[in-house]
């Protein structure tokens, strides 16, 4: 088959792994309650679980990249998935919550040699002008997966349980492993062409770390994507169940909005931060102010919003999460282009500790409320949401101090 036609086999077996790198950064949200119960335990050690898919995720970013540069993105990809598929069987097989946790954190470590990989396999198969476009079906393609850990892994877990539904995705990433090994191949030559110059990486590694610019963009995303990941991966879940007595399902119906307002917004958002308004910060500042104007009736309206106006707010968390990407072309306008790549590293590190950081803490503060029965109360949710809140605003003012290069 010819190179041009077969790229496409390429990048049809990492979009299908990339699938499930959203998918299990995202499922915990409707499996919240279940694991309470399976294992007895409480929001904070339900939080732990969940977030320990991000830490590994998040430190494992540079090496990753290091990795594909010397090592190869195709066998990268196929051994990092490998771990996953056993990450999903610890999990799926867990015997005590400790076990879990484990499962939860292979699996984090497994997908985090995914996106970048697939990223340098890009570059090698497809041409300069037809990469932003691949990029963004892929971000799509991400985003499925966040859908379908909603209403369809309810769905799944009401029909097969949660172990049995967690062991046939172990199967299927298995599978995909192995796919990537045999259909994937670096490059159409086979060979990887790489341009390494490790005696730079200390100096490019300080001309980084001494620009303001890099924190800023970093702890504001760290802020922005930990307000996603709090609602979306784990606590939107439980406040639907447990505040307006949802059935998992439903409460997934609600939950898959987010994801359908990333799809919407991501291409509307960067076709006008490039072509109409030709601006990065403004729109990240817009993100966050969005996301606090977003929280607000969540905070107060906490027990008192129709199921019309959930989905709403669902669906614009979605679409203010949307400009997350836009902070990457402004870190690579903010830099020459010789240490671009290292600083998008170092910033893609902070909104997976932004995730691990809010699920915790949240968690944190809805026990610090309590349980009633064996639910939390309207105040519990309003509380974890009044964080985000304080943090969406936040993140906004740390945009306004960036100074933006076009």
């Amino acid at each position: 088959m010819k190179a041009y036609r077969y790229r496409w086999v390429v990048f049809g077996v990492m979009a299908l792994i990339y699938f499930f790198v959203y998918f299990h950064r995202t499922s915990p949200a409707v499996l919240a309650t279940t694991l309470m119960g399976e294992f007895a335990v409480t929001a904070l050690a339900v939080g732990v679980l969940s977030s320990a898919y991000f830490y590994p995720y998040g430190v494992m970013q540079i090496p990753v990249g290091y990795l594909s540069d010397t090592k190869g993105p195709r066998l990268i990809t196929t051994v990092f998935t490998l771990i996953a598929f056993l990450g999903t069987l610890l999990f799926a097989l867990s015997p005590t919550f400790e076990v879990a946790i484990l499962g939860r954190l292979l699996i984090g470590v497994g997908v985090s040699g995914v996106y970048i990989p697939t990223i340098k396999i890009l570059s090698q198969w497809f041409k300069d002008d037809e990469f932003a476009t691949l990029t963004g079906v892929l971000f799509a393609v991400g985003n499925v997966g966040a859908l379908a850990s909603a209403y369809p892994l309810a769905a799944m877990v009401s029909a097969f349980g949660w172990r049995g539904t967690f062991f046939l995705i172990g199967a299927i990433t298995l599978v995909l492993a192995l796919s990537c090994w045999i259909f994937v191949r670096d490059s159409p030559g086979g060979v990887l062409e790489t341009n390494m110059k490790g005696e730079k990486f200390s100096t490019n590694f300080r001309v980084v770390v001494q620009n303001p610019v890099v924190w800023l963009i970093a702890t504001s995303a760290f802020l922005r994507y930990g307000i996603v990941m709090g609602y979306q991966g784990l606590w939107g879940g439980p406040y639907l169940m447990d505040v307006y007595g949802m059935q998992r399902e439903e409460a997934g119906g609600v939950l898959m909005m987010v994801g359908v307002g990333t799809i919407f917004g991501a291409p509307v958002i960067g076709f006008l931060s490039d072509k109409v308004i030709r601006t990065r910060k403004w729109f990240l500042v817009a993100a966050g102010l969005g996301f606090t104007f977003t929280m607000a009736p969540l905070v107060f309206l906490t027990a008192n919003l129709s199921v019309a106006q959930l989905y709403m707010i669902s669906f614009l968390i979605g679409l203010f999460s949307a400009a997350g990407p836009v902070a990457y072309a402004l870190i690579k306008e903010s830099y020459p282009l010789e240490v671009t790549g290292l600083a998008t590293s170092i910033v893609n590190v902070f909104p997976f500790f932004g995730g691990a950081v809010f699920q915790v803490f949240m968690g944190y503060l809805m026990d610090t409320v309590g349980m009633v029965g064996k639910s939390y109360p309207p105040e519990a949710y309003s509380l974890a949401f009044s964080f985000c809140l304080v943090a969406s605003l936040a993140s906004a003012v740390l945009i306004l101090f960036v100074h933006e290069k076009r």
